[in-house]
C-alpha cells in the first residue's frame, strides 16, 4: 500500500479544542429498527465515547447521520426514533430537528448550550448528500465550527457529510474512527508475521481485488465458503452441484500462481461436508474433496480441513478474517466457522495472536460462534473494511490526514 495509515498520520480529538464550539459529528446510526425499536445497538454504542467526550469538554454536539436508502424525504426513514434510542444509551437528552440544513436547523443549533446534543434529520433526505454537492456541503458547514468523523462504515463513500465537510472545516477522527484506523493499521500495515488471512463467503468475483492484494501481504491465505469450490474446480476437482463460479477457473489459477510467486501459502479444504439439498439438518456426509458425487453440494469444510486450519493458526501472530467457511446459517453446516473462530478467540485471549475481523456476514458468524467479543477488533463496517483490505484509499479517512 502506498499511503501510510499509521495512526499519527491523522488528526484526532486529541488535536481539537471543542470547548464552546459547534461540533458537527458524523456518526453511523444506520441500525436495524422494528416497530420503532432499535433491535441491535452496536453502532450506537460505538459512537457514545466520542459524543460524551465532546460534550464533557463543553462542545455543542450536532450529530449527522443517514438511515437507509431514501429516495427523497421518506417519513419511514426519519431519524426521530433513533434520537430517543441514542438518548437512552447516552443517559442524557438528545434533541432532534426534522431538518438537516436551513433556517430550522440553524435555529436549533443556535439554541444549543455547551455540552448539549442535537441530532439533525437523515442527511440522505437531500439528494445532494450523495453527490457531495458543494452548495449542500456549504449549508452543512454553516452549522458548525469543527467537523469530527466517527463513521468508518461510510468512509469509503465521498458524500457531503462523510468527506465534503472535511475540506471546509477543521476535521478530526472521532474515537471510534481512530480505533478502527489503529486496529487495521496494526493488522495490515505493520503486522507481526506470520500473518494469516481467512477469506470466505460465496463468491470469488466479489473478492478478486481482496485476494489479489492479500497474497502479497500475508504468509498464509485460508480460502473457505463457496469461494473455495471455485478454486477446487479450477484444480480439476468435481464439486458436483456446489455453489461455484466455473467461469472464473482461469482467475483462480492466476491467484494461485501469484501467491506462489509471493511466497504466500494457500490453504484450501481437503475434505467437505456434502449434502444433496440446501437446508438445515439435511442428510449429509463427510467426503474427501476428490470424492464429491455429482448430485451433492459442499456446504462446509470437513473435520480434516478444520484440524489443518486450527494447527496453522497455532503458528501465526496476526489473523485477518472476512467471510464464513460454510453455510453457517444452516446447522450443522456452521461447524468449521465455529471451530476456527473459537480457536482464534482462545489464542487471542492467551495473548498469542492479534485478530481483526470485519464485514456483515463475518460479524454475524463470529457472534454465532460466541467468539466476536474475544477478537482483538471486530469492525462493524462492511464495504469500508473490504476496501481497506483491498488496499484502496477511503475518501472519508483520507480527508482526515494531517
Amino acid at each position: 500500500m502506498t499511503q501510510s495509515h499509521s495512526p499519527s498520520a491523522f488528526r484526532t480529538l486529541d488535536d481539537a479544542d471543542v470547548a464552546g464550539k459547534r461540533v458537527l459529528v458524523r456518526v453511523d446510526l444506520n441500525v436495524p429498527v422494528e416497530d420503532g425499536r432499535v433491535t441491535d445497538d452496536t453502532r450506537i454504542q460505538a459512537v457514545l465515547p466520542t459524543i460524551r467526550e465532546i460534550a464533557d469538554k463543553g462542545g455543542k454536539v450536532i450529530l449527522l447521520a443517514h438511515f437507509g436508502r431514501p429516495k427523497g424525504v421518506d417519513p419511514k426513514l426519519s431519524l426521530a426514533p433513533i434520537a430517543k434510542a441514542v438518548a437512552e444509551r447516552l443517559g442524557r437528552p438528545v434533541g432532534f430537528v426534522p431538518a438537516t440544513i436551513g433556517e430550522e436547523a440553524e435555529a436549533a443549533v443556535a439554541k444549543l448550550a455547551p455540552g448539549e446534543v442535537l441530532l439533525l434529520e437523515n442527511t440522505r433526505f437531500d439528494p445532494r448528500e450523495e453527490k457531495n454537492d458543494p452548495a449542500f456541503v456549504a449549508a452543512l458547514a454553516k452549522l458548525g465550527d469543527l467537523y469530527v468523523n466517527d463513521a468508518f462504515a461510510t468512509a469509503h463513500r465521498a458524500h457531503a457529510s462523510t468527506e465534503g465537510l472535511a475540506h471546509l472545516l477543521p476535521a478530526y477522527a472521532g474515537r471510534c474512527m481512530q480505533e478502527e484506523i489503529e486496529a487495521l493499521a496494526k493488522a495490515l500495515e505493520a503486522p507481526e508475521h506470520p500473518v494469516m488471512a481467512v477469506v470466505g463467503g460465496a463468491k470469488v468475483s466479489s473478492k478478486l481485488d481482496l485476494l489479489g492484494n492479500l497474497v502479497s501481504k500475508v504468509d498464509l491465505l485460508v480460502i473457505g465458503g463457496g469461494m473455495a469450490n471455485t478454486f477446487l474446480a479450477a484444480e480439476g476437482k468435481d464439486v458436483g452441484k456446489s455453489l461455484c463460479e466455473h467461469d472464473l477457473a482461469g482467475t483462480a489459477l492466476d491467484i494461485l500462481a501469484k501467491a506462489k510467486a509471493a511466497g504466500c501459502e494457500i490453504v484450501l479444504p481437503v475434505d467437505a461436508v456434502a449434502a444433496t439439498e440446501f437446508k438445515a439438518n439435511a442428510p449429509h456426509r463427510v467426503a474427501g474433496v476428490d470424492d464429491v458425487a455429482g448430485d451433492e453440494m459442499i456446504l462446509d469444510a470437513g473435520p480434516a480441513s478444520i484440524a489443518n486450519v486450527v494447527s496453522k493458526l497455532d503458528g501465526v501472530k496476526t489473523v485477518l478474517w472476512n467471510g464464513p467457511f460454510g453455510a453457517f446459517e444452516l446447522p450443522p453446516f456452521d461447524a468449521a466457522t465455529v471451530a476456527v473462530a473459537k480457536a482464534a478467540a482462545e489464542l487471542t485471549d492467551e495473548g498469542r495472536i492479534l485478530s481483526v475481523a470485519g464485514g456483515g456476514d463475518t460479524v454475524a458468524a463470529l457472534n454465532h460462534a460466541g467468539a466476536a467479543s474475544h477478537f482483538t477488533y471486530v469492525s462493524t463496517a462492511g464495504g469500508a473494511f473490504l476496501e481497506w483490505l483491498e488496499g484502496k484509499a477511503l475518501p472519508g479517512v483520507e480527508a482526515l490526514r494531517r
